[in-house]
C-alpha cells in the first residue's frame, strides 16, 4: 500500500483487537486500576452525530495512553434508556418504546464501532434490562427503609405537555426541560426523596472534588445552604400559628405584615376553622387565579405585585407582641423556606414593593453605616457627609430601602446598638429561651420528585395495603417487572397508564396477606443513571448489587466525562445516591466521580447548535466514509480547548486528514537502522513526550496534537527518521489515530499491537540542560511557574503558561489585554 487508505486500515485493526481481546478488561486489576467513564447516552432515534461522539473520543484517547503507562484500565460503555425521551420517540413513530430502544441501540453501537473505541462491550448494560433495574429498585427500597423516600400531596410541578410530574432539577425558567412548555402546579400524590437530608454531606465533599469550579459552584448554588432562625408567629385567638424562616432575624422588629403563599396549609385550615374568615371568597379567587400561574410567572421581578389580605386574622409579632396583617399574595412560593414570610419592607426590596403598592407601614429597623450607601467617589467629604444624611432620613420615614448590615435601631433598648451579625445571634437566643424560635439551617433545594405518571420507567417497588400502608415489595420478589402493554400512551389525569391494568396492579400484601395493589407511577430517567457506575464493575452479579472486592479495587471513577448541563441533575442526584450507599456500607468511598471533564459543545457550520431543524447536523459516518475513522478522532481533539464550543469546519477536518497522510508518508521513509539521532531532533523528541503526556493528561488534547505537528514538521525536513525515533512518533500518535498508528507499527517490524507497547517516557536530564523555569503573572502577582526550553520563543512560553491549572482559571475569567515576556525570567498576562 503506498497511500493511506483508511476504508482497509481501519476495518483491518477493529477486527484484529476484538480476535485479541486487547480491551478486554481484568475483573480485578494487577496493576493500577484507571477507571475511565463516559455520561452514558439515552439511544435516540435520531442516531449519533459528530458533537455526540467529542467526549467519547477524547476518554478513549486518555484510556488508551493509560493502558499504554501500564494501567489496568475500565472503560466501559451502555445506555440510559428509560424515559421521556425513549418514551416521545416510540410514541412519535408509533412503536413500542422497548422496539424503538433496541433498535436505536443497534444503531448507536454500530455508529460507535466505526470510531474505534476501547470499550469491553461484555460489561454493556442497559437502565432497561430487568437484570440491571432490579438493583435500581433494590436500592430504592434501601431508601425507603431508611427513612428517606416518602409519599407526598404537596402540590408539584406538572408538564401538560409530557402529562407527567417534574422534578426543579428538570425545570428550566419555568419550563419543562424537555419539550419547553410552561409547567403548572398540581397537587398530586408522588413519591419524593429526602435528599435535603444530605445536602450538607452533598456541599462539604465538593471541597475535596478536582472538579471546574464552575460546576462546583453551580452545585452549591442549586443546594443553596442558608443560616437562619425559624420564628413562630401565633395567629391570634386562634390554635394556629405560622412558621417562617429567616436570614434576617436582626429584623424582626421591624416586620409589620406577613405574607403565606396561595398554597400554604394554614389557608385551607384558616377557611375550615370557625373563625370565619371575612373575605373568604376573595381569598378563594385569589388562591384559583394562582393556580394558572407558574412559579417563573410568580417570580418575575418587574411584575406587579398582587395580593389579597385575610380579613378577620391577624398574627402576633413574638418581638413585641404587635398584631400584624396576613395577606396571601402569589410571590411567595410555598417550595421555598416555609410558603410564608414576615415581611420586613424597610429592608426587603420585594417587600418594599408590596408595601408600597398596599399602603402598608414601612419601619426601619438596622440604621445604615455611611459606608453601606450608594455615593460618588469623586464627592467631598461634605458633599458625602450630605448624601449620607439625606439617604438615611428617606430609609427612616419608610419612603425608601435598605438591605445591608448596619445597626439596630427602634428595636427596644436591649437590642438597640447591635451590629447587624451580632442581633442575629442575640435575638435568636432570646426568641429561644422564650419558646418562639431556634436558629435553623434552611435549603433552597428542595426534596427530589421521583414519580413519573408515564409507562416507560422502573416500577417503583411498592405495595399499598388498606391495613399495611405502603410496604416495599421483598427484595427476594425484585425486579418488579414492568407488563407488556398495547397502549402506554400518558393518561393526563395523573394515574400512570398501569394504573388500568388489572391482573398487574391488585397483588397480595406481602406483610398480612391481604388485598393490595402496586405502586403505579414509575421512576424517573435519573434514577437508573445515579447508580450505572458500580455496575459496570461487576455486570452480572445476580446476588448483590457489585462484589465489595471489586468496587474497592476500581472505584472511585478516575475520569468523568460529559456534558455542564448535568451539573444541578445528574451529578447531584448521582452523589446523593453514592453518599448514601457509602452510609449502608456498599461502597467504599464517599464520592463516585474523582476528576470530571465538561465537553464543549460542537456546533453546525452556520454557528447554530446542531439540529435536524437547521439542517446543520453532520453524522460522523460521512466524515469516516470521506476520510477515515482517525481523521475525525484527530480532527475532534484539536478544534480547541476541550471544554470550549467551537463550529464545524469541513477545510479544518481536510487539515487533519492532510496530517495523517504525511505521517504516513514520513513512515516510508523511515531508516529501518537505528543511527544516532542528531542533538537537536532528540531534544525536540524529548519535549514533545513531554507536552503530548502531560496534554492527555490533563484534557488539553489540541496541545498534544499541536506538539505532534510542530514534530513532524521537524521530522520532514531531517529525512530520513531513525526507526526508533518513528517508533517514539507511532506510540506518541497511537491515543490519538489508532488505526494509522497500528498499520505504521507492524511495518515498523513489531509483532505485537501498539496498544501493548510501552508508552514513551522524556528522558528528563535531556529536557532539564536545555530548559529554563519561568515565573508566570497574572496581572503582576506571581500565579505559578513553567520550565521551557532555554530557546523557546514568546508564543511557546505564553502556550506552556496557558496549560497552568492555576493561570488557566485567571485568564478564562477575562480578557488577557498584553502579554509580557522577559526572556528566561518571566511572562506576565495582564488582564486590566
Amino acid at each position: 500500500m503506498t497511500d493511506y487508505r483508511p476504508a482497509e486500515v481501519e476495518p483491518k485493526w477493529q477486527r484484529v483487537w476484538v480476535e485479541k481481546n486487547v480491551f478486554k478488561t481484568p475483573e480485578l486489576p494487577a496493576k493500577s486500576p484507571s477507571y475511565v467513564l463516559d455520561m452514558f447516552p439515552y439511544p435516540s432515534g435520531s442516531g449519533l452525530h459528530v458533537g455526540h461522539v467529542k467526549g467519547y473520543i477524547a476518554t478513549d484517547v486518555y484510556a488508551r495512553c493509560q493502558m499504554m503507562r501500564g494501567s489496568a484500565v475500565l472503560h466501559p460503555m451502555g445506555w440510559d434508556a428509560f424515559g421521556l425521551p425513549a418514551e416521545n420517540y416510540a410514541i412519535a413513530n408509533k412503536v413500542h418504546p422497548r422496539q424503538a430502544v433496541e433498535k436505536n441501540i443497534a444503531r448507536f453501537k454500530e455508529q460507535l464501532s466505526r470510531i474505534g473505541f476501547t470499550y469491553d462491550w461484555s460489561r454493556e448494560i442497559t437502565t432497561t434490562d430487568p437484570a440491571y433495574y432490579r438493583w435500581t429498585q433494590w436500592i430504592f427500597v434501601q431508601l425507603f427503609r431508611a427513612g428517606l423516600a416518602y409519599e407526598s400531596n404537596e402540590p408539584i410541578n406538572w408538564c401538560p405537555s409530557c402529562k407527567t410530574g417534574l422534578a426543579n432539577e428538570d425545570v428550566e425558567d419555568g419550563r419543562c426541560e424537555r419539550c419547553g412548555t410552561l409547567v403548572e402546579q398540581r397537587p398530586m400524590r408522588q413519591w419524593m426523596l429526602k435528599i435535603r437530608t444530605y445536602a450538607d454531606k452533598l456541599l462539604a465533599g465538593l471541597d475535596e472534588l478536582a472538579w471546574p469550579e464552575s460546576i462546583k459552584a453551580l452545585q452549591r448554588n442549586w443546594i443553596g445552604r442558608s443560616e437562619g432562625a425559624e420564628i413562630e408567629f401565633p395567629i391570634l385567638n386562634s390554635q394556629f400559628s405560622i412558621r417562617v424562616f429567616t436570614t434576617r432575624p436582626d429584623t424582626l422588629f421591624g416586620a409589620t405584615y406577613m405574607v403565606v403563599a396561595p398554597e400554604h396549609p394554614i389557608v385551607a385550615s384558616l377557611l375550615n376553622s370557625k373563625s370565619k374568615i371575612k373575605n373568604a371568597k376573595e381569598v378563594e379567587a385569589y388562591i384559583r387565579a394562582a393556580e394558572r400561574k407558574t412559579n417563573l410567572m410568580r417570580q418575575e421581578e418587574e411584575r406587579d405585585k398582587t395580593g389579597v389580605i385575610i380579613e378577620g386574622v391577624a398574627a402576633v409579632n413574638p418581638a413585641n407582641e404587635e398584631e400584624i396583617p396576613v395577606w396571601v399574595a402569589d410571590y411567595v412560593l410555598i417550595g421555598y423556606g416555609t410558603g410564608a414570610i414576615m415581611a420586613v419592607p424597610a429592608h426587603d426590596e420585594r417587600d418594599f414593593a408590596f408595601a408600597q403598592k398596599f399602603k402598608l407601614p414601612v419601619r426601619c429597623v438596622i440604621e445604615p453605616a455611611a459606608a453601606f450607601l450608594t455615593g460618588s467617589s469623586s464627592q467631598s467629604l461634605e458633599d458625602a457627609e450630605k448624601n449620607w444624611k439625606q439617604q438615611l432620613q428617606v430609609i427612616k420615614e419608610g419612603q425608601g430601602v435598605y438591605v445591608g448590615p448596619g445597626k439596630l435601631m427602634n428595636s427596644t433598648q436591649k437590642f438597640n446598638g447591635l451590629d447587624s451579625e451580632e442581633a442575629k445571634k442575640e435575638i435568636t437566643k432570646w426568641l429561644a429561651k422564650q419558646g418562639k424560635g431556634k436558629a435553623a439551617v434552611d435549603y433552597k433545594m428542595r426534596d427530589w420528585v421521583f414519580s413519573r405518571q408515564r409507562y416507560w420507567g422502573e416500577p417503583i417497588p411498592i405495595i399499598h395495603c388498606e391495613r399495611c400502608g405502603a410496604v416495599p415489595v421483598p427484595e427476594e420478589d425484585l425486579p418488579v417487572t414492568l407488563p407488556e402493554v398495547e397502549h402506554y400512551e400518558p393518561t393526563g389525569t395523573g394515574e400512570s397508564p398501569l394504573a388500568n391494568i388489572a391482573e398487574w396492579v391488585n397483588v397480595v400484601c406481602p406483610t398480612c396477606t391481604g388485598p393490595a395493589q402496586r405502586e403505579t407511577n414509575t421512576m424517573p430517567q435519573w434514577a437508573g443513571s445515579s447508580w450505572y457506575y458500580l455496575r459496570y464493575i461487576d455486570p452480572r452479579n445476580g446476588k448483590e448489587l457489585v462484589a465489595p472486592k471489586k468496587e474497592q479495587a476500581w472505584m472511585p471513577v478516575s475520569v468523568y466525562v460529559g456534558g455542564a448541563e448535568h451539573a444541578t441533575r445528574h451529578l447531584i442526584y448521582a452523589r446523593f445516591w453514592h453518599k448514601f450507599l457509602f452510609d449502608q456500607g456498599v461502597v467504599s468511598t464517599p464520592e463516585p466521580f474523582d476528576h470530571l471533564y465538561n465537553v464543549g459543545l460542537i456546533g453546525g457550520a452556520d454557528g447554530r447548535k446542531m439540529s435536524k431543524r437547521w439542517g446543520n447536523v453532520v453524522n460522523p459516518d460521512d466524515v469516516i466514509d470521506r476520510f477515515g475513522a482517525d481523521t475525525l478522532r484527530v480532527y475532534e481533539m484539536f478544534m480547541g480547548p476541550f471544554a470550549a464550543s467551537a463550529a464545524w469546519d469541513e477545510s479544518s477536518i481536510a487539515g487533519a486528514h492532510r496530517f495523517l497522510r504525511r505521517v504516513w508518508h514520513l513512515a516510508q521513509n523511515a531508516s529501518l537502522t537505528d543511527s544516532a539521532v542528531n542533538a537537536d531532533t532528540d531534544l525536540l523528541l524529548q519535549r514533545t513526550i513531554k507536552r503530548v503526556t502531560d496534554g492527555i493528561e490533563l484534557f488539553r488534547f489540541n496541545t498534544a496534537i499541536a506538539a505532534l505537528m510542530e514534530l513532524l514538521n521537524a521530522l520532514e525536513a531531517a529525512l530520513p527518521v531513525t526507526a526508533e525515533t518513528m517508533s517514539v512518533f507511532v506510540r506518541l500518535l497511537a491515543p490519538f489515530a489508532p488505526h494509522l498508528a497500528e498499520e505504521l507499527w507492524l511495518r515498523l517490524g513489531h509483532e505485537d499491537v501498539v496498544m501493548q507497547a510501552d508508552w514513551p517516557a522524556a528522558n528528563k536530564k535531556t529536557l532539564a540542560a536545555a530548559a529554563v523555569t519561568v515565573a508566570v503573572q497574572v496581572d503582576g502577582k506571581v500565579r505559578g511557574e513553567v520550565t521551557i526550553a532555554r530557546s523557546a520563543s514568546q508564543t511557546e512560553a505564553e502556550a506552556a503558561a496557558r496549560e497552568l491549572n492555576n493561570v488557566a482559571k485567571y485568564l478564562d475569567a477575562g480578557t488577557v489585554k498584553k502579554v509580557v515576556y522577559v526572556e528566561g525570567r518571566l511572562i506576565n498576562f495582564v488582564m486590566r
